[in-house]
């Protein structure tokens, strides 16, 4: 027998005492009991009305036999006794006018088991769990459990209203056995009928409809509802999404689907900061609107000043401009246009360039996304020596991207890789050469210890452009190595390549990175992180060399995402310039 008293020091108003006694050896459900005992929190709570603790006492058999229950104990006696008087037998229409100890006392009986067990019909290559047989310990949660999977495997088939019909739950006391016999009636297999949109202000009802792509007329299958639900939460415009079944099928054994949203606010600005120590601090604001055109279409436009405190002292500037409009040819297409005008003033050159995009982004699963469009840079460059040789680059461009991304969390990721690759085959016009680029980005994570509070996270990049001379490729194309985004650590595009006696970037990037990332407390974490990269003249030939950096790092977790700062120091090559700093919101992969 185990006893607590919890006691005050100094007498007061009402509910002094609670004494709670368990009669038996199962630690376990001990512990259960006294953290789901509304007694017990009403007392850490330090409720002493007498009406609300007298009437929390009565509502105490309700809640603890359930407990039992759930642990396979359907013989267990429960005393809650209110100054030595039982509360169930205190009438509600005379509460006591004061409360000064209350005793409870627990006895959990024996622990039943499973009998005869039968869930019945089930449909074609349901399996239930092995705790629902017999000889199985008899808790009500496995009970629950194996008729919900009963239900689901018909719901999955079709049968959109299955419900439980019958159940006959018998305990038999000697020999401690429960038998469970319930009848499921699956109904009639239903095929979709209508989606019925409810509580839009400016979406338009068909664009909802033509979002959600609900496909009318085939079977009825929870997974569709769902994807049709993540479909129209993705865009954005939404603050609240909810499909829900009819009451009722149809005559023709179609089932009508409403589906309730919320709009998001119309529109939204938001603001970034960034920091390294050699590209100096970037600002950048934005300008949302989530539904321009009443068909959930988002606009966006961003606008950007970089190289504030720069080494160069010169400023950038980039202004983009992004249009998207789910549901495009089908619900899973996504039409994008998009435009970015800027200036890049580096030490190996100055550029002013302007793109213009338009493309399909088609996710074939929650995991898997394929891109594809048309787009034209244009790019007038001035580079070399003092900057004297000049060029105007015209492209049509190509571009393809597939995006595999198996991370459980976009923000935060303890599991799981993401991949993504890029291929973006170009005409030149004009002095620029034809040819193609190609990126990888490979990422990958584990978490170890408890709660995965120790993250190991690599990450891995390849670069090539293949088919053009290194001078008559725009500067938009070509790689480097160094800043927050490959090598910490080393200044910002410090690696790249001489050709011809001319500085610029590569035709080929290999780099590297390993983070070791500790969550400290609940909203901080550490970090250490080892980076390296590699920069080829050609497509990983010719003129090349490589550097590194390594450094410790802190993350602080916001309603974005974490707050990133970084100490870099160079570990190889010969591009270091000291420590380096980096801040931004977002993990570095």
């Amino acid at each position: 027998m185990l006893t607590a008293c919890l006691t005050m020091g100094l007498p007061v108003k009402a509910f002094e005492t609670l004494e709670i006694t368990f009669q038996g050896s199962d630690t376990a459900l001990e512990e259960t009991l006294r953290r789901t005992s509304l007694l017990q929190a009403a007392k850490d709570e330090g409720v002493v009305d007498p009406f609300e603790v007298f009437t929390i006492a009565r509502a105490e058999y309700g809640q603890l036999i359930g407990t039992f229950y759930e642990a396979g104990f359907y013989a267990p006696q429960i005393n809650v006794r209110i100054d030595g008087r039982e509360a169930a037998d205190i009438s509600p229409l005379n509460p006591p006018g004061a409360i000064r100890r209350i005793d409870l006392v627990l006895v959990p009986g024996p622990a039943f088991v499973f009998g005869q067990t039968q869930i019945a019909p089930l449909a074609r290559r349901t399996e239930l769990s092995d705790d629902f047989t017999s000889g199985s310990p008899a808790r009500s949660t496995v009970i629950r459990d194996a008729t919900s999977d009963a239900i689901d495997a018909w719901r999955d088939r079709g049968h959109a209203k299955a419900q439980p019909d019958d159940q006959q739950i018998t305990a038999r006391h000697p020999p401690g056995e429960l038998d469970v016999a319930v009848r499921i009636a699956p109904g009639p297999r239903l095929r979709f009928g209508q989606l019925r949109p409810d509580g839009q202000r400016r979406t338009r009802a068909e664009r909802i409809v033509a979002i959600a792509g609900l496909p009318t007329g085939e079977v009825f299958s929870p997974r569709d509802m769902q994807r049709a639900a993540e479909r129209l939460r993705r865009t954005g415009t939404f603050a609240s999404v909810a499909l829900r079944e009819a009451d009722e099928a149809n005559p023709d054994d179609t089932l009508d689907i409403n589906a309730s949203v919320v709009e998001a606010p119309l529109r939204r600005i938001g603001a970034s900061v960034e920091f390294d120590t050699e590209a100096g601090g970037k600002l950048g604001a934005f300008w949302l609107h989530r539904n321009l055109f009443g068909g959930a279409e988002r606009f966006r436009v961003e606008g950007v000043v970089g190289g504030i405190g720069s080494r160069s002292g010169k400023l950038d500037y980039r202004l983009v401009t992004e249009f998207s409009r789910p549901a495009t040819f089908t619900p899973d297409t996504t039409l994008n246009l998009g435009t970015r005008i800027e200036t890049e003033n580096e030490s190996d050159f100055e550029a002013q360039r302007a793109r213009i995009d338009i493309g399909l982004v088609h996710r074939f699963s929650d995991e898997l996304t394929f891109g594809g469009g048309i787009g034209v840079l244009l790019e007038r460059a001035d580079f070399g020596p003092g900057l004297d040789q000049s060029r105007d680059f015209k492209l049509l461009l190509l571009p393809l991207d597939v995006t595999w991304d198996r991370r459980d969390s976009e923000r935060a990721p303890t599991r799981g890789f993401y991949a993504r690759g890029e291929l973006m085959p170009f005409l030149g016009l004009s002095e620029t050469d034809s040819g193609a680029r190609a990126y990888a980005d490979l990422r990958g994570y584990r978490g170890l210890g408890q709660d995965n509070r120790v993250v190991l996270a690599g990450r891995a990049q390849l670069g090539a452009v293949v088919g053009a001379e290194i001078d008559r490729t725009p500067r938009d194309l070509l790689f480097y190595s160094g800043g927050g985004g490959t090598v910490r650590g080393q200044p910002f595009r410090s690696l790249g390549v001489t050709s011809g006696g001319v500085d610029s970037g590569g035709q080929g990037l290999a780099a590297l990175s390993a983070e070791l990332r500790v969550r400290a407390t609940e909203n901080i974490g550490l970090v250490a992180f080892a980076d390296a990269g590699y920069v080829s003249e050609r497509a990983f030939s010719g003129d090349s060399d490589w550097h590194a950096g390594a450094g410790l790092g802190v993350r602080y977790n916001t309603v974005v995402g974490p707050l990133r700062l970084d100490v870099g120091y160079p570990v190889a090559g010969d591009t270091g310039r000291g420590f380096q700093l980096y801040l931004g919101i977002g993990q570095a992969f």
